[in-house]
């Protein structure tokens, strides 16, 4: 299987950078100079798994060129690139549909880890047994990794799927933030809790008849989430 990463970075030095350590890792590298560019590589390379977005680009940013991808794409795995510490970056593209982020400047081995687990979830892994996970108004395909509410699809990212899958194999359970970070990011995942919340406000829109007010997602306060039925 291609193990293709597209590497959308403007500046020349850390595109190198990123390129020779996942090459290093087993990784064929495409890269891309522009937003547009990115695009333009993306179609035609379909077979790309994981996107790594550099925010602040000439043209295109990243958050509009992650908008662009997730528009027609909700498989593949997106990371977002910034050299800003600034939390409204982080969250911002989480909303617009990356998987996680990463702030420079980054170790070889924190960017490798998080590219070998999207990786992984977007399709990279052996495929699930069939099945399917019935919850009245949701049914949940475990062998095409679909969610259907009311008989309609839903469109979720990988990482959506596997808190879907998390929550409805665990209904009434409260699970802390830590655990939903290690069901569906990993043990190994270097990130921060925050991306936890953000992901699920982020499938809380897609999924609740009201976001605002949820009935299916739960805030346990000061501990987690459940899953209400």
């Amino acid at each position: 299987m291609a193990r293709k990463v597209l590497v959308l970075e403007d500046e020349s030095s850390i595109r190198s950078f990123i390129e020779i350590n996942l090459t290093r890792a087993g990784y064929e590298v495409i890269e891309a100079e522009t937003g547009e560019e990115a695009l333009e590589k993306l179609k035609n390379g379909g077979d790309i798994r994981v996107a790594l977005l550099d925010i602040m680009l000439p043209g295109i940013d990243g958050f509009e060129v992650c908008r662009r991808i997730r528009a027609t794409n909700t498989r593949i795995g997106i990371i977002m690139l910034t050299a800003r510490s600034q939390e409204m970056d982080k969250v911002t593209g989480l909303m617009t549909g990356a998987d996680d982020y990463v702030t420079k400047p980054f170790s070889p081995a924190e960017l490798t880890a998080r590219v070998d687990a999207l990786f992984r979830r977007a399709g990279g892994a052996a495929p699930e047994q069939a099945g399917e996970i019935c919850q009245d108004p949701f049914l949940l395909n475990t062998r095409n990794r679909t969610l259907e509410k009311n008989g309609q699809r839903v469109k979720l990212t990988q990482v959506e799927y596997s808190i879907m899958k998390m929550f409805m194999e665990n209904p009434g359970k409260a699970l802390s933030r830590e655990e939903i970070l290690d069901m569906v990011w990993g043990r190994d995942y270097f990130g921060e809790l925050k991306i936890v919340d953000v992901n699920i406000r982020r499938l809380r829109l897609k999924i609740e008849d009201n976001a605002q007010n949820p009935t299916f997602i739960n805030t346990v306060w000061g501990y987690g989430y459940k899953w209400g039925f």
